[in-house]
């Protein structure tokens, strides 16, 4: 650990001065942080058009690079949220006095430094640098080499701001680009906390299986649709489409869709013409093969196609005969992110929202609500699809751990 042993070690002695900073300091600064990435846009997206440029525009990720004007708004507005949210550490959970006198306490507290590793994505870095600043934890951030100079302008900016409010700047750190720092951050066990890796399925086993320091992970998304028989044909359309096409290229988009057989002739028949306009490329089971024959972007599945996350305009299809045989199949298949049933029956909705095991699942309507703006979190690191200590939207009021605090009287045991 010689080459960013020191930018680790700076973060972990800030952490521990962030965590005396009055919390007025920390939401003034978040306010001006949010001010000053909207008036610093110019300079972003300047960073940011150098990144795209490299990029092959039919890659998926390119999306998720990309920052407009209307992206950068709404970091700014999510920062903003951020700064208006409570301070989730320092909450008293519980207290009692024992019988030999002593008091007992235990309270929230930060977990101390958390690594952020993560792909593409440059609105990331200031989420979770947001994040972590609000929580009182230090962060130590490893973007990739696709976001690298958007990266480098979002960090002048959050550096600006931290010294401007007096607090350290070291509390937030971006690490080299380099893939070889990423070793060095698994190894830092002394002065990280957690890692939380935030990306595709390989980038998470990746870290997964070769961090020392302990990993929450969130998760990749393989997310179901299911069109049960007593679905509202309309209805089931429109979430259906809205899941697929509205962005693509997130996690929570849906990848496969399931449509019970007495409902998909029907089904298939109209989606085809919705899906046609945005070119999804659809590919097929064998009976969802002959119902949609005829459409222009078909293609038969083969069982891979049935546990990809496709992260663009692609989704896979199969006909069901019931509700057992789609549980059956999201079970074998799903990455428990975010699992949907379009439905009309009460019963079957019931069974299926109690029996998938998914951190979200849905009854009526679409998966791309999983998002921590979208639940009134704020900002989120990621969806968790682990379940120790988080899972779902991670967001800031995860951002901590426990402590017991006693308090005696020259009591001994």
């Amino acid at each position: 650990m010689k080459r960013i042993e020191s930018l680790i070690i700076k973060t972990y002695n800030a952490s521990a001065a962030l965590r005396n900073t009055p919390d007025a300091q920390i939401k003034k600064a978040l306010k001006m942080l949010a001010d000053a990435v909207e008036s610093g846009m110019d300079i972003i997206l300047k960073a940011n058009s150098v990144d795209v440029e490299k990029q092959d525009a039919n890659d998926p990720r390119t999306d998720r690079l990309l920052l407009n004007k209307q992206r950068i708004t709404n970091i700014a507005a999510s920062i903003r949220k951020i700064s208006t949210l409570p301070n989730p550490s320092g909450k008293l959970l519980q207290k009692q006095k024992l019988y030999n006198g002593l008091l007992l306490e235990k309270i929230t507290v930060p977990f101390g430094v958390v690594g952020a590793v993560y792909e593409s994505r440059p609105n990331v870095t200031f989420d979770i640098a947001a994040l972590c600043l609000r929580s009182m934890n230090g962060c130590l951030l490893k973007g990739s080499s696709e976001a690298e100079n958007t990266n480098r302008a979002a960090m002048n900016i959050i550096k600006r701001v931290l010294k401007e409010n007096n607090i350290h700047p070291d509390c937030i750190t971006l690490l080299p680009s380099e893939r070889e720092t990423v070793q060095e951050l698994f190894a830092a066990t002394k002065y990280v906390d957690v890692i939380i890796p935030r990306g595709s399925d390989n980038l998470i086993r990746f870290v997964r299986e070769n961090s020392l320091v302990p990993v929450i992970e969130t998760g990749a998304g393989v997310c179901h649709i299911y069109v049960e028989k007593d679905a509202s044909v309309d209805k089931a359309l429109n979430i259906v489409v809205n899941a697929k096409v509205s962005r693509p290229s997130v996690c929570n988009a849906v990848d496969t869709i399931l449509v019970d057989s007495l409902i998909a002739p029907q089904f298939l028949q109209k989606l085809k013409p919705l899906f046609d306009k945005y070119e999804v490329e659809i590919f097929a089971d064998i009976n969802a093969h002959k119902l949609l024959k005829g459409y222009r972007y078909l293609k038969k599945a083969s069982k891979a196609d049935f546990g990809r996350e496709f992260l663009s305009l692609k989704c896979a299809v199969k006909v069901v005969k019931d509700i057992d045989e789609a549980l059956t199949h999201i079970q074998q298949y799903s990455t428990k992110h975010s699992e949907a049933i379009i439905s009309e029956n009460k019963s079957n909705c019931r069974r299926f929202l109690h029996e998938v095991d998914a951190a979200v699942v849905y009854m009526n309507a679409s998966t791309r609500f999983t998002d921590g703006e979208e639940f009134g979190l704020g900002a989120e690191i990621g969806i968790s699809t682990q379940k120790l200590h988080a899972r779902g939207p991670f967001a800031l009021e995860k951002l901590v751990t426990e402590k017991w605090i006693i308090k005696g009287n020259g009591q001994v045991r």
